[in-house]
């Protein structure tokens, strides 16, 4: 029989009771959303991770409506932004206000923005100007923000839920690419099936909808984020995640279709992303070790926000569905 150390029991445990917690979240979590399964995996598999998500759909797919839901189930401190084209970098960050005291004495004093809370909203972020979507870049890679040279931590845990309408649509701004590479994950949200919509009709045109409560609370889910990042991860995985990884660079690709196809390809962030998501999706699959499937599973959310085509590829009609698709024939 195979020695089980103390330290190896204790992770089993904390593992076992991590698992419960999260069966709770979903079944909370499924009470008000309806028919995006995938969708909500996605977006925990992104928390449990301690990472920041990108939800892309057409208005009126209950995204904004998700992120409401995770702010309660998940006991966080949420605050909601509105992107515009007329919103400025302060209204996110905050600013420094001039104070003059009884004694005639002037000082600055900083006013918080709402980017000083545990999930933020950042509702159609692609709506905003370039200069405005920056200001989240900080916030997002270095958990603080520097106003007037002074440093200012924000609370933890710490995490962006974005939602971005697709670009075709009018009056939107592409996000750049060192801000869509601060995403853990890139989350497309399509449209519910025939009988999920029915039951989404019925339980939110009553009288009364369904309620939620907090299942844990800020400390409970870094609680979680860390127990993830101990989870063993084996040598076929970790292989797996380079092959996939560094096959999408079109200067190391030993696949030649993806060197005349792909103009730019995953970074180191694209591997540290899949090993973070990879150990939280085999810990809300109630495994306690990832496998190859989960990078297969993962391969899309990942890196689609990571890669761009050729101008020649786009007009081949070729899609990074179909890239991605095609990095991942060797793992299978």
């Amino acid at each position: 029989m195979a020695f089980v150390s103390e330290t190896d029991k204790k992770l089993i445990a904390e593992a076992e009771a991590a698992v419960e917690k999260i069966a709770k979240i979903r079944q909370m979590i499924g009470r008000v959303i309806f028919g995006q399964e995938e969708v909500i995996d996605e977006t925990l598999i992104t928390l449990l991770a301690g990472g920041h998500a990108l939800l892309i759909g057409v208005p009126g797919l209950a995204k904004t409506r998700l992120v409401e839901t995770l702010g309660t189930v998940l006991g966080l401190a949420e605050k909601r932004v509105q992107f515009t084209p007329d919103l400025m970098p302060a209204d996110i960050l905050g600013s420094e206000v001039l104070e003059e005291a009884d004694s005639g004495k002037r000082s600055f004093r900083f006013l918080p923005g709402p980017v000083f809370c545990q999930l933020l909203m950042a509702d159609e972020i692609n709506r905003a100007s370039p200069r405005t979507q920056s200001a989240l870049l900080q916030a997002m890679q270095e958990q603080f923000i520097t106003i007037a040279g002074q440093h200012h931590p924000l609370p933890q845990p710490f995490h962006v839920l974005a939602t971005q309408n697709p670009l075709e649509q009018e009056g939107t701004y592409p996000l750049p690419e060192a801000q869509l590479d601060r995403f853990l994950l890139q989350i497309d949200v399509d449209y519910p099936d025939r009988e999920a919509e029915r039951r989404m009709l019925i339980a939110t045109t009553g009288g009364e909808e369904a309620t939620i409560e907090a299942v844990i609370d800020g400390q409970g889910l870094r609680t979680i984020q860390d127990l993830i990042r101990h989870i063993p991860v084996g040598d076929s995985v970790v292989e797996a995640i380079l092959t996939l990884v560094r096959n999408g660079r079109p200067e190391e690709s030993s696949l030649p279709d993806i060197r005349e196809q792909v103009a730019w390809g995953p970074g180191p962030r694209a591997s540290q992303a899949m090993m973070l998501a990879v150990r939280a999706r085999a810990l809300l699959d109630g495994r306690l070790a990832p496998s190859v499937d989960d990078v297969l599973a993962l391969a899309r959310p990942v890196l689609r926000h990571r890669m761009a085509l050729t101008f020649a590829a786009r007009a081949d009609g070729v899609t990074l569905s179909q890239v991605i698709g095609r990095l991942s024939e060797p793992l299978a």
